[in-house]
This record gives C-alpha cells, sequence and structure tokens, in this order.
C-alpha cells in the first residue's frame, strides 16, 4: 500500500492527553499506532521526533501502479502480475517446496514456495486468481519464475485497484516493518502539510536563493521522494538523480561540512602547547640526512611549523604519494615538538609499518640524544613495563606503535604532538582516544596525520574538511617511474626467469601473493606454499617469506636480511603495502592482480622505483579477464600519478573502498554520493561558507535535522 493511499484511509491522529498541536518537533509516540514498544524500535532506527520520519529517505522504490502482462516479463524485473493457478503441487527432494504454476493468456510463470502453511497450500488450487508482487528470475527449467512472492488471492482478474504512485521502500529495523513506516510516514507528512513551511524551519533557502542553486523548495522534495506519483521517473529515482533527491543530496553534502566546519571552529577555540623549538635537533637531522629535502618537503614543513607554533591545535592533513618523503617531515615536526620540552607519539595501522616508523626514528633521533619507545600489542611482560615507565616519566621523548598505543595503561608525561599515518584505516574513536591522552590542564595535543593513498579532491573537501591540508606533490631527484605490465598466469615460466635474470644481475625482487579470501591464515598458506615452490624452481635465488603471522622478531630479521642483500627475492602477503623500503629492489610481481584496488596496487608497486636503477612491476592475472579488470590494470600501465589512480579508483569503487570501511562508516550518506553528486560540492562548500558568516542562526537545526546526536562524532 503506498503513502498516498495510507494517507487517505488512516485513522485521525490520536491527540495526546493535554491536546496539543502536533509539529515536527513531536515525538513520535504521538502519532496513531506507536505505543512505547513501537517507539523503542524507532529509536534504534533514530526515529524519536516526526521530524526524523521526514528524513527517513527509501532504499528503492517498487512500482506496482501497472499490472505487466506475464507475456511481458524478462528475468530481473520487479513487477506486480496477475493469473489463473493451472497447477499446484508439492514436490519432495532435498527440499520440500509448493509449486505453483499461473498464467494469464499471454504466458505462464512458475511459483516456488520452500516455507508454506498447510492453509497457503489449499488455498492456491487451479481456478483461483492470484495478483502478485515479487522479482522474476530464470529457472532451472528455462523458463521464469517468482520464488515466495507477496500474494493475495482475488474474486476476478482486474478487480483490486492499483497504487496511485510508486511505492517506497525504507531501511527497517527489528520490530519496525514497511507497513508501519509507510503508515507513519504518511502522518508525518500530513503534518508538514498541515503547516506552513517556513513556521516548520523546514524550508531555510528563500525562493530566490533556490532559483540561484536551481534546487526544488524542501517540502515538495520530500513529498515526491515519499510518495512519487506514477509520472516521476523511476530510473531517475533509482539512480538517485531526480531533482527532489538531487535537493536532498545538497542538504545532506551541506549539513556534513557544516557539522566539519563546526568541529573545525571548536578545535580552534581550544589551547594547544606552543611549540617553537630552538631549532638545534632539526639542524642536526638535516645535516646527517644523505640527501636534500625537495622543494615540497620543505614547504610542507614550513606548514607544519607555523601550525605547532600557533596556540590552537594543529589538524593537519599531509598527502603524499608512495616515496615522497613523508616520514622524514614527520621527523622534522616530531623534533620540534621534542626541542620545546614535549613528547611525540606516532601511531601506524599495522606492525610491520609501526616497525618500519620506530627504525627510521631509531636512525635519525637517537644520534641526537633522543630516545625512541616502541609499543605494540605483542610487547609483553617486562619489555612492556619498561617502555611504559618511560612514556610516563618522560624518558621516552618519542612513542612509536600501533592502536597500543591508546591503551588505558598507556600515560604520557606530556603529550605534544600526535601523528598518525595511514588514519583511514582507524576509527575516528581511535583518533580520539589518543588525543585525550595528551589533554593536559586544558591544553589539546597537536594532530599530524599522513597517508600515502592520495585522496582525490572532492574527498579531500568533505571527507577531510576539518582539516588543513597539505600536498607532497615532488618526488625526490633521480627517481625513475616503475615499468608497469601485465601478463596471464600462463606465462608463468618467462616471470620466472625475468625473476631469475634480475637476481643475477644483483638487484632484488618482491613476490606478492593476494586471495580473494580475507582470511590471514590462509593467505599465510599461499604464501609459504608459493615460497616453496619458487625456492625449488629458482635454485640459485635466496628466497625469503613474510607475512602477518610472523612474530615481529622474524619480521624485523628478515627485512634487515633483504635490505642487506642476503635475500634475492621476498615472497610476501599484501603486509608489504606500505613501509617497507629497499632501494635495491627493482622488481616486484603481483599474483592475482585484477582483485585488488587501484590504489592498493599503486602502493605495492611504490616499494620498488626507490633507489636509481630502472624498475618494474609485473600485473599477473588468472584469464580470462573482463573488460572492467583490463580497463582496471591499464590505467597502472598507463600512469604513475598517484592522484590520477586515486581518481579513476574512486570512480570504479566508490569512496567507501578508497576511504577505507571504517572511516567512511562514521558518514554515511542517506541519499549524497560522493562520486555521482561531486558536481554540488564546490557549491556545497561555498554556501557553507556564507551560511557561517552571514546566517550562522541556520547551522545547528540543519544540523540536528539530519545528524541529531551522531554529529558528536567529529570530536577527534
Amino acid at each position: 500500500m503506498s503513502i498516498i493511499n495510507t494517507v487517505n484511509r488512516s485513522r485521525p491522529i490520536a491527540p495526546d492527553r493535554q491536546a496539543a498541536p502536533l509539529s515536527l518537533q513531536s515525538s513520535v509516540q504521538r502519532l496513531h499506532g506507536v505505543g512505547d514498544r513501537t517507539a523503542a524500535s524507532l529509536a534504534r532506527l533514530g526515529l524519536c521526533y516526526i521530524r526524523d520520519l521526514l528524513f527517513h529517505l527509501p532504499l528503492r522504490y517498487q512500482d506496482r501502479s501497472r499490472l505487466v502482462p506475464l507475456g511481458a516479463l524478462a528475468a530481473g524485473d520487479e513487477a506486480l502480475i496477475e493469473g489463473e493457478v493451472l497447477l499446484s503441487e508439492l514436490r519432495f527432494g532435498r527440499r520440500r517446496m509448493l509449486l505453483v504454476k499461473i498464467a494469464d493468456g499471454s504466458g505462464m510463470l512458475l511459483l516456488r514456495f520452500f516455507h508454506f502453511s498447510e492453509r497457503q497450500r489449499e488455498g492456491l488450487t487451479p481456478g483461483q486468481w492470484l495478483r502478485l508482487f515479487g522479482e522474476v528470475r530464470a529457472s532451472a527449467s528455462g523458463g521464469l519464475e517468482m520464488v515466495h512472492p507477496e500474494y493475495q488471492i482475488i474474486q476476478q482478474r482486474g478487480v483490486l485497484p492499483l497504487e496511485p504512485g510508486l511505492t517506497p521502500v525504507y531501511p527497517m529495523g527489528d520490530g519496525v516493518r514497511q507497513g508501519l513506516l509507510r503508515k507513519l510516514l504518511g502522518q508525518a507528512l500530513m503534518v508538514m502539510d498541515s503547516q506552513q513551511a517556513a513556521a516548520l524551519n523546514i524550508e531555510w533557502l528563500s525562493g530566490k536563493e533556490r532559483a540561484e542553486l536551481n534546487l526544488m523548495a524542501l517540502d515538495d522534495a520530500i513529498r515526491t521522494v515519499h510518495c512519487p506519483a506514477c509520472d516521476v521517473s523511476l530510473a531517475l529515482l533509482r539512480e538517485r538523480r531526480h531533482p527532489a533527491q538531487r535537493r536532498l543530496a545538497f542538504e545532506e553534502l551541506l549539513v556534513q561540512q557544516l557539522s566539519l566546519r563546526q568541529l573545525r571552529e571548536r578545535v580552534r577555540c581550544q589551547q594547544a602547547p606552543l611549540c617553537r623549538g630552538d631549532g638545534r635537533l632539526r639542524e642536526q637531522l638535516q645535516s646527517n640526512l644523505p640527501f636534500a629535502l625537495t622543494a615540497a618537503q620543505q614547504r610542507v614543513i614550513t606548514e607544519i611549523g607555523a601550525d605547532l607554533s600557533c596556540s590552537s591545535p594543529m589538524q593537519r592533513l599531509v598527502q603524499g604519494d608512495v616515496g615522497s618523503g613523508k616520514t622524514v617531515v614527520a621527523a622534522l615536526a616530531v623534533l620540534q615538538v621534542i626541542e620545546s620540552g614535549l613528547q611525540a607519539a606516532v601511531m601506524a595501522p599495522t606492525e610491520l609499518l609501526a616497525e618500519q616508523h620506530y627504525r627510521a626514528f631509531c636512525d635519525w633521533l637517537q644520534p641526537l640524544g633522543v630516545e625512541v619507545a616502541w609499543l605494540s600489542g605483542k610487547l609483553k611482560g617486562r619489555g612492556r613495563a619498561q617502555m611504559l615507565e618511560k612514556i610516563n616519566n618522560g624518558q621516552a621523548r618519542i612513542a612509536v606503535g600501533t592502536h597500543a598505543l591508546f591503551q588505558e595503561q598507556v600515560v604520557f608525561e606530556h603529550l605534544g604532538l600526535v601523528v598518525i599515518d595511514e588514519q583511514h584505516r582507524f576509527g575516528v574513536h581511535q583518533r580520539l582516544a589518543l588525543r585525550e591522552k595528551g589533554r593536559r590542564h586544558g591544553f589539546y595535543p597537536h594532530q599530524l596525520i599522513m597517508t600515502a593513498t592520495p585522496i582525490p579532491r572532492t574527498m579531500v573537501m568533505t571527507a577531510y574538511a576539518d582539516l588543513d591540508t597539505s600536498v607532497i606533490d615532488e618526488l625526490p631527484p633521480g627517481r625513475e617511474p616503475v615499468q608497469t605490465v601485465s601478463v596471464p598466469d600462463t606465462r608463468r615460466d618467462e616471470v620466472l626467469q625475468r625473476v631469475q635474470q634480475a637476481c643475477q644481475k644483483g638487484q632484488q625482487a618482491y613476490w606478492v601473493c593476494t586471495l580473494i579470501e580475507e582470511s590471514e591464515v590462509l593467505q599465510c598458506e599461499a604464501a609459504t606454499e608459493t615460497a616453496a615452490s619458487l625456492a625449488q624452481v629458482l635454485t640459485d635465488v635466496k628466497v625469503g617469506l613474510i607475512h602477518g603471522r610472523l612474530k615481529p622478531a622474524e619480521k624485523e630479521s628478515l627485512m634487515v636480511r633483504f635490505k642487506a642483500g642476503e635475500l634475492d627475492l621476498l615472497v610476501a602477503t599484501t603486509v608489504i603495502e606500505v613501509g617497507v623500503d629497499v632501494p635495491n629492489a627493482s622488481l616486484m610481481v603481483i599474483e592475482n592482480a585484477d582483485r585488488l584496488g587501484l590504489a592498493q596496487l599503486h602502493q605495492l608497486r611504490g616499494r620498488v622505483g626507490r633507489g636509481h636503477q630502472r624498475s618494474s612491476c609485473v600485473l599477473m592475472y588468472h584469464p580470462p579477464l573482463g573488460q572492467r579488470g583490463r580497463d582496471r590494470l591499464a590505467i597502472l600501465r598507463d600512469s604513475n600519478d598517484g592522484f590520477e589512480i586515486a581518481r579513476r579508483d574512486l570512480e570504479l569503487r566508490g569512496p567507501g573502498e578508497v576511504l577505507g570501511t571504517r572511516q567512511t562508516g562514521e558518514m554515511q550518506f542517506r541519499v549524497a554520493d560522493l562520486l555521482r553528486d561531486q558536481d554540488m560540492i564546490p557549491l556545497v562548500n561555498r554556501v557553507a561558507a556564507g551560511m557561517f558568516s552571514a546566517t550562522p542562526q541556520r547551522v545547528q537545526p540543519l544540523i540536528e535535522r539530519w545528524l541529531g546526536g551522531a554529529a558528536q562524532y567529529g570530536e577527534v
């Protein structure tokens, strides 16, 4: 039943004891059919007030406004149909099932039921007419069928009225079903229509502003998405490109932008320690480095230095392509804080990357007299207790580790800077926990967030709008682009020969094993088998193996041996995606490359080409390769530009995959889509800036309308 029908047929809204007029700010319990238990179920969906229902948007739509002849059906259709029962039989096999064959003069269709009662079976007898709705699929016998369709028995063909418009399908929860949501939405729309939009504070744009922005009126948009008429394009609604959905997407993107700007303003009002330093340690480090910093690194170091010298907490995102030298930039920021008498923490998402950072910081900072602590979840007993003590008493000026850094037992003497690498792999609450550790006497630590995953500009403008952004857009001099080729695994012998030739020339190589399964155990088993088979074939090549289940000491030993040239070929899982730096490695082979995302492939490829010799990456795939797979591998072959690859990755996989599920899980959109709606983002930013400066009173009501209490997730 559509919302329009529900509105027309629903009983009058029950008044509460005070008989106060209903408004969109009224509790949902004032609506007919909502008792305490239902209200609790609705609250779990975030539906506490009548206004919340208006912004509980449909996931999709069904067309129950027209009957489709059986002869016109095709597999994949979702359709309303009628037919006469020709045959009904109970069939036994691996599963008991009820098969019903119907016809309407234009064709026939099979209905298949696995769960049914005896009463249902007896009701589906030859001669009965049925009205049904469901998805059509191809049956094993070659015809078409519906499995467990919705149905009702009718007296004769074509007597039941059709729905007057498209039927919305909503997100549901325990105790909250479609029928209830549609009835409640009908009542909520009546409340909206009974009052003037301006008085409701529903519409916040003037007619002139809407015309300039080419946007529908908000109440019209809400009415359209909840009860679209028959003449509304179902295709546009399904693609979420209808003007009504565009209006709501604009507002949702705007709210997300406003909430992040609001967070940014709150952070700027907080106090952070001034970290100017005397420059002594930074000058020593730069004079000790065997290379000169690029102009891009120097520019970003200057930007960070200015932030650290301010009394409000730095919130800066540093993007840099693979090999651009982000770690040394972070080290100089750490030294500026240490020169000011404070501590720093460096957090990485994996043990391997954290260990790489630990070794780099030890190599650079220990000669300067700076003690570096190491902390991970696998560090136990006395060693862990000693590290905790050094962090607590300030003996260790810098602590490097994994998420173990924000555990309750870790207490800093005075934390001045938090550096988070590959931030999108952490949930924002983990960032919050580490930031809170540095809160001392009303002061918050500065935050520096680094990523080697280039993020397209439109995503930076939305997902990271609360951060200042720096880009290291220059590679060290002498770096050659990595030559990339894709080959089928039927040419594995040629690839093996290429590996042997590279190793005979004194170069080193990686062989990366990937599986579809996320299981670390299965990936390690595959890598172990691959290492054994490669060692058997490449008898004069020294083969090593590294994967996520090795102990930290074993991984470190292997990497030290590989970097020292004691191993020629390192077989690995994707644990080497980030952090490993072996300049003599000039060849990488990635098995099943078509199963990885473009950004991850680019990260892996970045492990070679870090020296001065020509380097290559071989992307092996299992044929046949589909068109999309060919396109993806072609992008890698044609480009070494991480930002261009990230842009194409966004187009192919969407923001959830590119940013990481833990990051995007905090900002799920109901109707907006960062890729589809990216053309609106510059306009959204302009409107957000104007609201903050000209009409700040509009900001909070809009945020509460869409986010409610969820806006607090940004307190990081």
